[in-house]
């Protein structure tokens, strides 16, 4: 649980001599690394259905080939798409327990538009080039590494439910990176609120007597037609989009039944929970003026906002200049847009860092240009690069005196800062029925 001391003779030396031998490391294994993510990629799955990667990320921790100490590797850790792997030193006190995460799946009928497979490469190379370099030392210091395979991030999010299920408890520090257009130690992903809208009406003959049906295609138009005039009064910052999922049958029939889905985004947990009560104030209204009812439940896992932590970022970007790294500007950062993460769920209970990384590709996220992009030999430097730079944070984390210290007093003030200006937003997990109106939760 404590920083670990370097020999007096040239500490900062000693330092650099880790974070080279990290670096040596992640080249070593950098084969089987993008072999790893190319696995991945090739046979995309979605959320909480991530059975092939997650045998192929327990297979590679397992495996006898790799460099030094065996990894302690559970299969289905508490999830059944997830895993843990851990290796500590000898060092017999409590130790400094530092993990990264790997992320895997993938989007529907576009494969891994998003790069997941670079984040469980990343993530992978990042443990393996602390180990190395922990594994150097003639003297053993107490800490252990542990990888965390997160499923459903996409979709659920595994994150949260591994939060819930006690997986990052007890941890000091956690580690991440995922790719994007540029690199950058920190992006404010926002926080995110999904909800399912079900209209109920009554079927008729749409041409012989349209009079006695009650048409719950009128009211997903309207809900769709009232979140458009909403966006007039959205701040910029606030997000809303979805789509009908469920439309009616026939033209003929009055349709009786219609579903949409949305996803709701906002900066942080507050204006979240106000955007949330204009948008079902959308959906109720329709209800009310085509005399349907309304059935309106919300995901069981809000994502948060990613909280930021200074310290952390700062020496990442220290480690990544000496790489080559160039960073986008704070401008860019504060009026750049972002989508949103179940890391941000893991930022309020835990410190740790998210930063984007370029994959030299101009192609945008979630589109078919970047799953190519994604799954090219071009990637393969820039994720490993980025690797690098994790284990050399890490590694800073574990030896540079103070920041530690700093990191955690960042992790409490900007929580703190969080937590008095809101209240999380309920889930609505029970869904009720009603004219013009839904159960309140």
């Amino acid at each position: 649980m404590k920083p670990q001391e370097l020999p007096e003779s040239g500490p900062a030396a000693a330092l650099e001599a880790l974070k080279q031998r990290a670096c040596e490391s992640v080249d070593l294994n950098a084969a089987r690394l993008g072999a790893l993510s190319r696995d991945i990629w090739s046979r995309p799955e979605l959320a909480y259905a991530e059975h092939q990667a997650h045998d192929a990320l327990t297979r590679f921790f397992s495996g006898g080939d790799l460099p030094g100490a065996a990894w302690a590797v559970q299969p289905r850790y508490k999830l059944g798409t997830a895993f843990r792997a851990d290796w500590s030193t000898a060092a017999p006190q409590d130790p400094l327990r530092l993990a990264f995460l790997c992320e895997y799946d993938a989007l529907p009928g576009l494969g891994h538009a998003c790069g997941h497979n670079l984040i469980a490469e990343v993530g992978a190379a990042a443990a393996l080039a602390l180990k190395a370099a922990l594994e150097s030392l003639a003297e053993p210091v107490a800490v252990q590494i542990t990888v965390l395979g997160t499923p459903a991030e996409e979709q659920g999010g595994g994150k949260i439910d591994l939060i819930k299920a006690g997986a990052f408890d007890g941890l000091d520090v956690v580690f991440m990176a995922h790719p994007s257009q540029e690199n950058a130690a920190y992006l404010p992903d926002v926080a995110e609120h999904d909800v399912t809208v079900k209209y109920y009406g009554k079927a008729s003959h749409a041409a012989a007597y349209p009079w006695e049906g009650v048409n719950a295609l009128d009211a997903a138009v309207l809900a769709y037609n009232n979140l458009s005039v909403l966006r007039q009064q959205m701040k910029p910052t606030w997000r809303v989009h979805g789509v009908i999922k469920n439309g009616g049958v026939k033209p003929n029939i009055i349709p009786s039944y219609t579903e949409l889905e949305f996803y709701l985004r906002a900066p942080s947990r507050k204006e979240l929970s106000v955007l949330t009560e204009k948008v079902e104030n959308c959906f109720k209204s329709a209800a009310v003026a085509t005399g349907c009812k309304v059935e309106i439940k919300g995901g069981e896992n809000d994502y948060y906002n990613v909280l930021p932590n200074k310290s952390l970022q700062k020496i990442y970007k220290e480690n990544g200049k000496k790489l080559g790294i160039d960073f986008i500007s704070e401008d860019a950062i504060l009026n750049g847009l972002s989508g949103s993460t179940d890391f941000g769920n893991v930022t309020f209970v835990v410190p740790g860092i998210h930063p984007y990384f370029y994959i030299g590709s101009d192609a945008l996220n979630h589109t078919e240009q970047y799953t190519e992009a994604a799954g090219s030999q071009t990637a393969q430097f820039y994720a490993l690069r980025t690797a690098k730079a994790l284990a050399m944070t890490a590694l800073d984390v574990i030896f540079k005196p103070g920041l530690l210290e700093e990191v955690r007093e960042d992790f409490r003030e900007v929580k703190l800062k969080e937590e008095e200006q809101t209240s999380p937003v309920e889930p609505r997990k029970e869904s009720g029925v009603g004219e013009g109106a839904c159960a309140s939760h």
